[in-house]
């Protein structure tokens, strides 16, 4: 073999790939700046937008084949029907899809409606970090957040909400929402069964209880105008989402108000569905809601009772949002139905880990969550027609 004509033609086929090289990287950069607002890249992100990151990518999807297996893992799993006619809210929880995906499954395999508001929680480790955040409602100014089929635009709800509340009663901080968890968690499940799904997400900060009936009285005016204007019906159109885990038991959490071991735990479920039973279910009204910020709640409203619950703040105030919307569009009220409750001791870990996903967290009688899925469906008793 003759060495130097084979490092001649080496040298050629270098300088040959080395032009083929220039003219593609060329070729892309003026493909990429030809994209417009409406082109999609590969990775699923839409050029040129603001983004919201992924906070967390261990516990929740972020993967269309990987949420695919879930979910047809859940779908086979699952023994119940629900009822989907009315529907109109929920409570869902925020926690890793292998510890709580059988709550979820159920609740998100019923709303199939264009535009989502989300109450999320501001939970303690974002108001560390940002101070000051107290009793307002948190909005973002990003363009899209992430999904799982692709990422999910805004409703234009956001902006006129913006435009229409009272400034006293909001506060725009995208590093907040980067930093919480608590609405992100419910996209995956969102988009996977409805893809073309806006969102509006709020974070819901610390307030008392007369804050929050002033701010959700008036949240609820410039969301019933915006429905009417635009010709939107709650559970057609427009549902209502409020996310909170429940209970945090265990001495991991500090939280041993029912004592220790599986007696604790039963003691500590039990009272759960207490509060479920008398306050998140059945017709909805201030005074309930107040009855269950007085169990959340110690001696103000920054303390917790006997339940450590993250949704101690978005449920009342989700709920007293939701109850005056409706009021006002339908002229009905909100009824409250447990779809599913369920904790991580009871439930421990699905056994899909194959597919990316992971858990944040153990799952043990020293530290478990507790999970709500509840509907709020229209009651029956008459009102507006909702159509």
């Amino acid at each position: 073999m003759d060495r130097g004509k084979n490092k001649k033609q080496s040298r050629k086929g270098s300088a040959e790939e080395l032009v083929f090289f220039c003219l593609s990287v060329a070729a892309v950069i003026l493909l990429i700046g030809s994209l417009t607002w409406s082109d999609v890249s590969a990775a699923g992100q839409q050029v040129g937008s603001r983004i919201r990151p992924v906070r967390d990518d261990v516990g929740f999807s972020w993967n269309a084949s990987s949420m695919k297996i879930l979910v047809d893992y859940l779908a086979a799993s699952e023994k119940e029907n629900f009822r989907s006619e009315g529907l109109v809210a929920a409570i869902s929880p925020h926690d890793d899809y292998l510890l709580a995906g059988r709550v979820y499954y159920p609740l998100f395999n019923l709303i199939r409606t264009k535009e989502v508001v989300i109450f999320g929680v501001t939970h303690g480790t974002v108001r560390q970090e940002i101070k000051g955040l107290d009793s307002v409602l948190i909005l973002d100014d990003y363009d899209l957040w992430p999904g799982v089929l692709k990422p999910v635009q805004i409703s234009p709800l956001r902006e006129y909400i913006k435009k229409n509340l009272k400034p006293d009663y909001f506060v725009v901080n995208s590093h907040a929402h980067q930093l919480e968890h608590s609405i992100e968690a419910l996209l995956p499940f969102l988009q996977y069964f409805n893809p073309e799904v806006k969102i509006t997400p709020i974070m819901v900060a610390p307030m008392p209880l007369d804050k929050m009936e002033e701010i959700s009285s008036e949240l609820a005016r410039v969301i019933a105008n915006y429905m009417k204007e635009k010709n939107r019906v709650a559970g057609r159109d427009i549902f209502f989402l409020i996310s909170a885990d429940g209970n945090h038991y265990g001495q991991d959490f500090n939280n041993l108000a029912f004592g220790e071991g599986q007696e604790a735990w039963e003691k500590a479920r039990d009272f759960d569905q207490k509060l479920i039973s008398s306050y998140m279910t059945g017709i909805i009204n201030e005074q309930k809601v107040a009855g269950l910020t007085a169990e959340f709640w110690g001696k103000t409203y920054l303390d917790y009772k006997n339940s450590y619950w993250c949704g101690k703040y978005s449920i009342p105030f989700g709920l007293l949002a939701s109850e005056k919307i409706i009021k006002e569009t339908t002229g009905r009220k909100l009824r409250g139905e447990l779809i599913r409750y369920s904790d991580s001791y009871s439930e421990g870990a699905l056994p899909l880990k194959k597919i990316g996903l992971g858990t944040t967290a153990p799952f043990s009688l020293r530290h478990w969550v507790s999970y709500a899925a509840i509907g709020y469906y229209l009651d029956q008793a008459a009102g507006r027609p909702a159509e």
